[in-house]
């Protein structure tokens, strides 16, 4: 079987790469491997994503499906007096992650694998971030966004970014189901950030 980024076990060989990004205005290192999302680059989606949300200092947030973890890591630079949880369901994007906060100094995440909301399934939260994998399926994606309305608190943000030609109008039209609200809050690339928060 073919691995794919959210893969659980990778079978392929190591091809570590250390990449560089200028992210909300300040500079990172992140290691990267094979069957990890976007090993070359900080990809323009992400990279919209982290451009547009919303993080108060002392937030608890998640990164629903962190790769080898931008998202998350700019979200606890952005959160000094809060916490960012970091899941997925890929190995090696949880080590890639955990390797990713040292390199960047980052101490306030908790790293933890599975599958989408299972390893944080007693917490609540401000904020939850995800680039979701669209490959996995658009009932996949529903079950995703179901949970981030189950997990966060009143007055909570849910952010999604996904690719214009792969469905997000349809994805934001879910999400306003599911939520009863869903905006365009930045669009770029190709790519367009939705945001639902619980009233």
């Amino acid at each position: 079987m073919k691995d794919h980024y959210f893969s659980e076990r990778p079978e392929a060989p190591h091809r570590e790469k250390l990449i560089f990004a200028r992210l909300r205005g300040s500079d990172y290192r992140f290691w990267t491997d094979s069957s990890v999302f976007s090993r070359e680059r900080v990809d323009r989606g992400t990279r919209l994503l982290i451009d547009a949300m919303e993080i108060p200092p002392d937030a608890t947030i998640l990164d629903l499906g962190c790769g080898y973890g931008p998202v998350g890591i700019v979200a606890a630079r952005l959160a000094p007096q809060g916490v960012v949880y970091m899941v997925d369901i890929n190995e090696r994007a949880i080590w890639l992650s955990r390797r990713n906060a040292q390199e960047n100094n980052v101490r306030n995440v908790v790293v933890l694998q599975g599958e989408g909301f299972v390893p944080v399934k007693d917490l609540e939260f401000d904020v939850i971030l995800t680039n979701p994998p669209i490959r996995a399926g658009r009932k996949v994606l529903i079950k995703l966004f179901e949970g981030a309305r189950d997990h966060l608190g009143q007055g909570g943000t849910f952010w999604m970014v996904a690719r214009t030609k792969q469905g997000v109008l349809t994805l934001a039209s879910e999400m306003e189901r599911i939520f009863g609200n869903a905006d365009e809050v930045e669009r770029g690339g190709g790519y367009r950030v939705i945001r639902s928060y619980m009233m």
